[in-house]
């Protein structure tokens, strides 16, 4: 929580804990809403006089008959929805039921931890769903979700620039080793991607978060113009050797994404791609989007290959069977250790783990795609690649989204 949250606690966390537990001594599935909601998270807002917890439809009439709650409105009936309100310390409590919701399944609906009890609140994604940009808990979502994106980035800043390079040497060789892989078949080195970057000739192309900058270069030779934008100056000093091996030119920007100055790039683009684990790193999809919808030129492409979520949330192989491990809906953040570290030596993986751990949150295909058509862009094609091991078969692997920026011509883009 933030400190602001923090100073009035005293008098808050116990009316909302005791509302908790009035209705989970009735043993009914809830939720609580609204501010409280974003309160619980984190953010500094502040609920007024109101604690909103909505519960199942076929039970709210049950737990309107306790007695023992004071100061109790009639029963609101309407067709899809009904509610109550009662009177809990400073506080009025609000009982609400929605026809058709299950609550106990709801994708928006997660726990969260206040002392000893688990609470159920409703997520910080679902309140960015609000259409209106001035909404109060919309704004107070927005503002907590860039300071943990802020936290995150640091974080993510620090672990990325701990031996990445060595872990780099590792799994490709030296620079110059992985210059000549690279100069032998650039094509090959795009893998499943080259489909997509066809015609990148004298183009202009920023791969966001670039790491090693491999498809970067090999786009480079093959007469690309290229930027890459990565957090890790251990990941440009990689590249930039390689680059130099090659004889290519490369512009290696160091910044987290998100405050690459638009100024200077917008609308200078023909292509934007990025590819394989870096979803994740972002709390929230709309900033991301907002910045390649405007690094685009008009009829730009945006590309992006990902791992799907089916395999990242939710089913993994043990031996020959296929096993369900996830929820595919889940909206909470998780910590995890950096992919480079896997290709360090083991007398290289025993520092603290905590140092190169980074924070996720994995998004569901619905809301990928969503969120790039919102920004603006034209979804073009969705394209699912299976997995290649015969124990995952039938399993997607990967997908590819492109999308497209309106305004465009066919016209012979000029160079940058």
């Amino acid at each position: 929580m933030t400190e602001s949250v923090r100073n009035n606690d005293d008098q808050w966390l116990p009316a909302i804990i005791n509302a908790w537990q009035l209705v989970k001594k009735e043993g009914i599935a809830a939720t609580i809403e609204g501010a409280a909601a974003l309160r619980l998270h984190g953010c500094a807002i502040s609920p007024g006089p109101w604690i909103e917890i909505s519960v199942q439809w076929d039970a709210i009439e049950t737990f309107f008959k306790n007695g023992s709650l004071n100061q109790k409105s009639i029963l609101n009936k309407f067709k899809r929805i009904c509610f109550f309100t009662f009177k809990l310390d400073d506080y009025y409590v609000k009982i609400i039921g929605y026809l058709g919701t299950v609550v106990r399944t709801d994708p928006d609906r997660m726990s969260i931890s206040i002392g000893t009890e688990q609470i159920a609140v409703k997520s910080l994604s679902s309140f960015l769903r609000c259409t209106d940009p001035d909404d109060t808990c919309r704004k107070a979502a927005k503002s907590y979700m860039q300071k943990l994106q802020a936290q995150d980035a640091d974080r993510n800043g620090q672990a990325w620039n701990d031996e990445a390079y060595r872990a780099w040497i590792n799994r490709f060789g030296t620079p110059e080793e992985a210059a000549a892989k690279i100069k032998r078949d650039p094509i090959g080195r795009l893998g499943s991607l080259a489909d997509y970057l066809t015609d990148c000739n004298d183009q202009c192309v920023i791969n966001l978060l670039g790491s090693h900058a491999g498809k970067a270069l090999a786009l480079s030779l093959l007469g690309a113009n290229v930027t890459v934008v990565d957090i890790s100056a251990e990941n440009a000093a990689y590249a930039g050797k390689t680059a130099e091996a090659l004889g290519v030119s490369l512009n290696y920007i160091v910044s987290d994404v998100l405050k690459l100055p638009i100024a200077e790039h917008k609308g200078r683009y023909d292509k934007v791609f990025m590819e394989l684990g870096i979803l994740h790193y972002f709390i929230d999809l709309e900033p991301l989007a907002d910045l390649i919808e405007q690094l685009l030129k008009p009829g730009g492409t945006f590309i992006i290959q990902e791992f799907h979520p089916v395999s990242t949330k939710l089913v993994t192989t043990r031996g020959k069977r296929q096993i369900v491990f996830g929820n595919y809906f889940d909206q909470s953040l998780h910590t995890r250790s950096v992919a480079f570290t896997k290709h360090l030596d083991p007398s290289h993986q025993c520092k603290a783990h905590e140092e190169r751990t980074v924070y996720l949150r994995e998004w569901t295909l619905g809301e990928i795609v969503t969120t790039f058509a919102q920004a603006g862009l034209i979804v073009s094609r969705l394209d699912e690649q299976p997995n290649m091991k015969i124990n995952d078969i039938g399993l997607p692997k990967l997908f590819t989204l492109v999308c497209v920026k309106p305004g465009g011509t066919k016209q012979i883009q000029r160079k940058c």
